[in-house]
């Protein structure tokens, strides 16, 4: 799992992942909420984001982390 330092021990499902540039962009879904996230590891800049997805624009969110951040 790409993401899987930065998270807990939780039921976490990688769904999609991409990078680009030490950019890091990973959707998730969290089995014991049914909850979705993206995370995006930014490497140069040290920095790490969780966004909140819902269902019907979870793939936007993906493609497009910083809009909704």
């Amino acid at each position: 799992m790409a993401a899987g330092a930065l998270l807990t021990q939780t039921r976490t499902r990688e769904l999609a992942y991409r990078a680009n540039g030490g950019i890091h962009v990973t959707l998730l879904w969290q089995a014991e909420d049914d909850s979705l996230f993206v995370l995006v590891l930014d490497e140069p800049a040290g920095t790490v984001l969780r966004v909140a997805a819902d269902r019907h624009n979870a793939l936007d969110v993906f493609r497009h982390p910083f809009a909704y951040a």
